[in-house]
């Protein structure tokens, strides 16, 4: 069954507020898609789709003249969390970026859409109220800029009408009397929805804070502060007493329930060891705690990243299959018809018999199904079909050339690195793009790398193994 009806692809946002407009309360927009995919896969309806990943300047991340960071609604969480800007001047976001989910969720998601889809266990939200946010909506009828805090009415409820698009996240950079930081706890360390989160900004005056701000997340219908233990920390320093006092009051301030990942008595503990081992890591100067630097992280973006262009206005693909999707699938031009309501993963499968990407949980948390897109990797459970029109794909059967096994095919072949072999595709599909982008990768990289695919038999050592011997072999041609 087709997941939705239409398809348009835009190239300039002109118009796609013009057909959100026009196709008001049945149109949704589509950056990385991540969660709405989910959304319509289980069972919400909405018949148009408006693609907007191709419109230039949306994925800006820059220093605006009016002093403020500004964020497109096209910057996806890889993007951020590796910007050295957000890193320096914004250091809560690019952490909440960096937790959420995996690589290959990272390279599609969008902080705009995580914004947008307002959970309150959302990681970026609870950094982006830390940071005063403000937010730009605009439609054909205009645009109105407001503070982040007024966004939301409810869990998955906010302000926003139906024709408006988020084109625009602005925040006030970090002064030099400034630190923040972002921590989560969840039930494993990757491809976890929060059980809690916690992020804080403090101007400090010498040992003294001067002001504080501490949200909180997954513990309220919406994102909320913690006034008490603002209070509580303004004026003092930041001693032992102090940070204890400040952490049991924001535990006070919360107002967790219990549900599938945790009891309110468990957020309420995590609520005060967040806060308290925030505060230390800024007392202490280590406010990045585990965040890697820009040059270091893990992307999956491959040596280089592919713009694909595309002609004419606005593109749609309709079901009746008037509208072919065409692309490059390792190295070919094909042309798909009847494909448009699917995801590139049954397209790949269905139509073009190429069976290597699985179909595990279809939901972003196994990785089975990785394939590239324009040279990053990318969960194809959870990409439209028609975004892949114009576009550039490898498979895992597009890694061996001319009979010849990739380094990574051949390194699990020798170590042993496979058993039932159903994961095994998206695990060498993973790896081989970090080699790509990293040919000399550390341990700690490849871990990285390999963190959003999950085996279920043979367990890990044989596959991390694998890498390193196809790193190696790499090395010495």
């Amino acid at each position: 069954m087709a997941l939705w009806q239409t398809y348009y692809t835009v190239t300039s946002l002109e118009d796609g507020l013009r057909l959100l407009a026009e196709n008001r309360g049945k149109a949704r927009i589509v950056a990385g898609g991540t969660d709405l995919v989910l959304e319509l896969r289980h069972g919400r309806k909405v018949p148009v789709l408006i693609d907007i990943t191709r419109v230039r300047g949306l994925d800006r991340i820059a220093l605006g003249e009016d002093g403020l960071i500004h964020i497109g609604p096209m910057a996806t969480h890889a993007a951020v969390a590796a910007s050295p800007l957000i890193q320096e001047k914004a250091l809560p976001l690019a952490q909440a970026c960096w937790g959420v989910g995996a690589p290959a969720l990272r390279n599609r998601g969008t902080v705009a859409g995580n914004l947008i889809t307002a959970s309150p266990a959302n990681d970026t939200i609870t950094a982006l109220m830390a940071l005063d946010a403000r937010l730009t909506l605009r439609s054909v009828r205009g645009e109105r800029t407001i503070p982040l805090a007024d966004f939301y009415l409810g869990v998955r409820r906010t302000v926003m009408e139906e024709d408006e698009i988020l084109t625009d996240i602005a925040i006030p950079p970090l002064t030099a009397d400034e630190a923040g930081t972002y921590l989560k706890m969840g039930l494993r360390k990757v491809l976890a929805i929060a059980v809690t989160n916690v992020a804080m900004v403090l101007t400090m005056e010498g040992t003294t804070v001067k002001a504080a701000r501490i949200t909180m997340g997954s513990v309220a219908p919406t994102i909320i502060r913690a006034p008490k233990a603002e209070g509580a920390l303004k004026g003092q320093p930041l001693t032992d007493e102090i940070i204890a006092q400040a952490a049991a009051l924001a535990a006070e301030e919360a107002r967790p329930i219990d549900d599938v990942r945790g009891s309110a008595w468990l957020r309420k503990q995590e609520v005060e060891a967040l806060v308290r081992k925030g505060l230390e890591a800024i007392r202490e100067g280590h406010p990045r705690r585990d965040l890697p630097q820009p040059e270091a992280m893990v992307l999956l973006q491959g040596g280089h990243r592919i713009r694909p262009t595309l002609s004419g206005p606005t593109i749609a693909h309709h079901t009746d299959g008037d509208e072919p999707i065409q692309f490059v699938v390792n190295g070919e031009n094909v042309t798909v018809r009847g494909a448009n309501g699917k995801t590139l993963l049954h397209m790949l499968r269905d139509d073009l018999g190429l069976m290597g990407a699985k179909p595990g949980c279809e939901e972003g948390e196994c990785g089975a199904c990785t394939v590239w897109l324009d040279g990053a990797a990318v969960l194809s459970c959870l990409v439209p079909a028609p975004r892949a029109h114009g576009a550039n794909v490898v498979t895992v059967e597009g890694l061996a050339k001319g009979g010849t096994l990739h380094p990574v095919q051949e390194a699990f072949v020798e170590e042993d690195a496979v058993q039932c072999g159903f994961c095994t595709p998206g695990f060498v599909m993973s790896a081989a793009n970090l080699l790509e982008e990293r040919p000399h990768p550390t341990r700690e990289q490849i871990v990285t790398a390999l963190s959003g695919n999950l085996c279920r038999c043979t367990g890990y050592y044989k596959i991390i193994k694998a890498v390193e011997k196809a790193a190696s072999k790499l090395g010495e041609v």
